[in-house]
């Protein structure tokens, strides 16, 4: 239902448009928008990137715990030299000089991602009114076709 300006009750979205979070601010231009809407795109890159580097953590971390089987296999095939030299040489050692994988995952997560973080929302701040996927939603309203199922601008309009 709505209350006469294209506008639903909550005034949230526009009919058959997008929520008003994804809407562009008045007054943002076309390269303000592609700016927030590129630096977004990084940041979700990153935070794929960061992805990956749990994925090392944990595999890294699965993989020195195996050690532990294998020190106890070698010694059963009696090679307690290759036992110990393994146990010497690769159990716990770093990584990186002076760090294991959780070190590295805090000092991206702490340094670069963060940094990277606060400076697309501050791009968005200023440029989009904070607004998030504007791009994203503009593309969608140029390319989805209106009143065919499967193309509605939100859950429940009209699919």
């Amino acid at each position: 239902m709505t209350n006469g300006n294209d506008h639903d009750n909550d005034g949230d979205r526009c009919r058959n448009g997008p929520l008003a979070r994804h809407r562009r601010p008045e007054g943002a231009g076309d390269a303000a928008v592609a700016a927030a809407g590129k630096f977004s795109e990084a940041l979700e890159t990153t935070e794929r990137a960061r992805g990956h580097l749990y994925t090392f953590h944990q595999l890294t971390g699965t993989a020195d715990l195996a050690l532990d089987e294998v020190l106890g296999l070698l010694r059963s095939a009696g090679r307690d030299d290759l036992a110990e030299e393994v146990r010497r040489e690769l159990l716990g050692r770093n990584v990186l000089p002076g760090r294991w994988t959780f070190q590295i995952v805090e000092e991206y997560d702490e340094g670069y991602h963060r940094v990277f973080r606060e400076l697309e929302q501050r791009v968005r701040d200023e440029l989009t009114a904070g607004r998030t996927h504007v791009l994203e939603a503009e593309m969608k309203e140029r390319r989805r076709t209106r009143g065919e199922p499967g193309h509605g601008a939100v859950p429940g309009d009209g699919e």
